[in-house]
């Protein structure tokens, strides 16, 4: 008999919940608000809210339609690969300012429950239509593909919350599998990172909503382990809310240095401050 699988990290759920909390906050938004700045560089909350939009049509159209319109060419690395999400991205939201607030509060309220209908369909342990590349992966499964998307939607919706002063998306339910799924991307970022075998690196996100996390070196790279009573050769301890800041490039490794604390190997820990989580 097959051994039952089970999903890492269970995200599809939580989509309807993001989604409901979405309209409901960009119905109460006033014209100031939707053009305020957001720490997503140059992106205003009206522009995140039309790349929320860009998200669920461009997902459904690839996910589910097969239909991939635009195709990347000449695409050799991980750089290529960004400039070209960052074409689109630009191009999608300079098309997108000749629409009303509203309209795209009601693209978002239909597409939102299209969407995640489709992703209900897919087998979370199929290969995906698109690897987790910031995690390191050239081939991912639909289980975290989805959980890639959900931090898109946690993800950009906090930003908007964040710049107009509403209340964050720092609950346990909501933001725990947030940054479990951001931590996929720690072994990566040490890939490069000589050290000793049996190293131990442990990231802790302070709080019940967070968690802790360790990776040891074996010989030719990085891999999570389950707490041993190995002391950890270099630790760092972050809040949530300066955590996702940090790994989706709101906030520098620089900037991080004063908030976060250490122990153990001060130069090794602050390796942890490079993890960057989305595609940039």
């Amino acid at each position: 008999m097959a051994a039952l699988q089970i999903v890492p990290i269970k995200t599809l759920h939580l989509f309807a919940i993001l989604d409901e909390l979405l309209i409901e906050l960009l119905k109460s938004l006033t014209e100031e608000e939707w053009n305020m700045q957001t720490v997503a560089r140059k992106w205003t909350v009206k522009d995140i809210a039309s790349h929320l939009l860009d998200g669920n049509l461009r997902g459904l159209s690839i996910s589910r339609d097969h239909y991939f319109g635009e195709k990347p060419e000449n695409i050799n690395s991980y750089q290529d690969l960004v400039a070209f999400l960052n074409q689109l991205n630009m191009t999608w939201t300079n098309a997108t300012k000749r629409l009303s607030p509203l309209v795209l509060t009601q693209l978002l309220e239909t597409t939102g429950k299209q969407y995640s209908d489709h992703l209900q369909t897919l087998n979370p342990f199929e290969n995906a239509l698109f690897s987790v590349a910031w995690a390191g992966e050239e081939t991912s499964l639909n289980w975290f593909h989805i959980a890639r998307e959900y931090t898109e939607k946690f993800l950009h919706q906090q930003q908007i919350r964040n710049a107009v002063g509403k209340q964050a998306l720092l609950t346990k339910e909501l933001f725990h599998p947030f940054i479990s799924t951001f931590m996929y991307a720690l072994p990566h970022t040490y890939k490069d990172t000589e050290a000793e075998k049996g190293t131990i690196v442990t990231l802790i996100v302070n709080t019940e909503i967070g968690g802790q996390w360790n990776i040891i070196k074996e010989e030719d790279h990085w891999r999570f382990f389950e707490q041993s009573d190995s002391k950890p050769t270099a630790t760092i301890k972050i809040d949530p809310n300066n955590a996702w800041l940090l790994f989706s490039k709101g906030m520098t490794p620089a900037e991080a240095k004063e908030k976060v604390e250490i122990s153990g190997d001060r130069k090794l820990a602050e390796i942890a401050l490079n993890i960057v989580a989305v595609m940039a």
